[in-house]
């Protein structure tokens, strides 16, 4: 195999606790840590471990979004990639228009396997994999928790509600990957220097062809509504007569 491409999103940390504006516009971004969906960081992970057994050439990073994702990208280049390609766009995309841009940089690329997060913490829409797979018309493997390579067809075992689902592939394909697949190692101070001399591409929506369709408007943001205190109740007929209380039963 020689090229994998994988899917890097910018997003705030999965530990900070997301506030919303106070004009309600979106969320709060300003001084706030940004990393790498958390999803895309295993889908990174496992392809630098398909790369490091000889069986692919090269593993490129791809990001679509404002020039801040170059953090992101550099982040992928430390932990082992060889490029980082970013799609620079000011607006907010829709799934499906993401997944055409991924479309044009696979036919760009001749990539032969694309590897994604199953979805991101922010928007939690997983979709891009499928769509990217309906529009490429090649076959897909969805919340991946392992990955097997032979030739060309890709085994994926995937969690299901009845246990565990052994899928096979032909290639070039699309995987997204669950948490379980695999963790992602940790990134070092000489590989970070490292990454800051790999090339990073930077190409507009238009250069890559593809027209972004008026799609979702985002109106207002508001959080949720604060959790109601427990009730105390001494016995099963005070339960039954709290929630006949509050409409439940």
């Amino acid at each position: 195999m020689q090229k994998i491409l994988v899917g890097l999103k910018r997003v705030v940390d999965y530990n900070v606790r997301v506030r919303v504006k106070s004009d309600g516009s979106g969320v709060e971004t300003d001084g706030v840590k940004m990393s790498i969906n958390p999803f895309d960081e295993i889908a990174l992970e496992e392809a630098l471990r398909i790369k490091e057994r000889g069986e692919a050439e090269e593993v490129i990073v791809v990001s679509v979004g404002a020039s801040e994702a170059q953090q992101q990208l550099r982040t992928g280049l430390a932990m082992g990639a060889d490029r980082a390609i970013l799609v620079d766009s000011q607006e907010s995309l829709t799934p499906l228009d993401v997944a055409r841009i991924f479309k044009a940089i696979v036919d760009r690329e001749s990539a032969e396997l694309v590897i994604l997060g199953k979805q991101a913490i922010d928007g939690d829409n997983s979709q891009l994999g499928q769509m990217l797979a309906a529009i490429w018309g090649r076959p897909q493997a969805t919340f991946a928790s392992k990955v097997e390579l032979a030739g060309n067809k890709a085994s994926v075992t995937r969690e299901v509600d009845a246990g565990l689902e052994t899928i096979e592939i032909d290639l070039p394909g699309v995987i997204s990957v669950d948490l379980r697949l695999n963790e992602p190692r940790y990134v070092k101070l000489p590989d970070i220097m490292k990454a800051k001399k790999k090339p990073l591409d930077q190409l507009s929506i238009e250069e890559l062809g593809v027209e972004v369709a008026a799609g979702i408007k985002e109106v207002t943001y508001e959080p949720p509504s604060e959790r109601e205190r427990g009730v105390m109740v001494d016995d099963v007929a005070g339960l039954v007569a709290a929630l006949k209380d509050k409409g439940l039963v």
